[in-house]
């Protein structure tokens, strides 16, 4: 299925790998094989074997060379998408419902890749009338949140769109 869907075709370990990637590019300005290999403790073998299948995905890509990977555009969506939904996710539990900040990150993380767009986009919505520091509070009947706040302030953002454009990795 697509994101709009129930399930994502994104797994949680390509999203690690995807995240390695980006991660690697932005603080090395590289990403080998060996390098994703260390940064997630696997052996190159199983990383090729990855690399293989996400360039079938066309989600990246070798550049002129070879010897680095790269995040293709489609690959920069995901990752913008699935850092947005983490974002998200880590402070409805943590701001909200009060997850202690280390089970709050754990969950985020396991849950980025599954949460469909429908729900990401309620999400963004609901944290945004709660946590928007510039008057624009919505009052939910169900929820007090006089002593909830997040600390997540979503009011410099139009739409979800938005958000997930600005998302870079922490």
């Amino acid at each position: 299925m697509n994101h709009q869907g129930a399930k994502s075709e994104i797994s949680h370990s390509v999203t690690h790998y995807l995240l390695a990637i980006h991660r690697l590019k932005e603080v090395r300005g590289f990403a080998r094989v060996t390098d994703i290999a260390r940064d997630l403790s696997l052996t190159k073998g199983s990383v090729s074997t990855a690399l293989n299948n996400l360039r079938k995905r066309k989600l990246v890509a070798d550049e002129a060379d070879c010897k680095f990977v790269i995040l293709t555009p489609k690959g920069h969506k995901e990752i913008h998408r699935i850092l947005s939904a983490r974002k998200l996710i880590f402070h409805f539990f943590r701001d909200i419902l009060a997850v202690d900040e280390k089970n709050a990150q754990r969950d985020a993380c396991l849950i980025e890749h599954l949460i469909s767009t429908k729900s990401r986009e309620k999400l963004f919505d609901f944290m945004r009338s709660i946590s928007c520091e510039c008057g624009q509070r919505k009052k939910h009947s169900t929820w007090d949140f006089s002593t909830k706040n997040s600390t997540l302030n979503l009011c410099d953002y139009s739409d979800i769109e938005e958000f997930i454009s600005g998302q870079v990795p922490e």
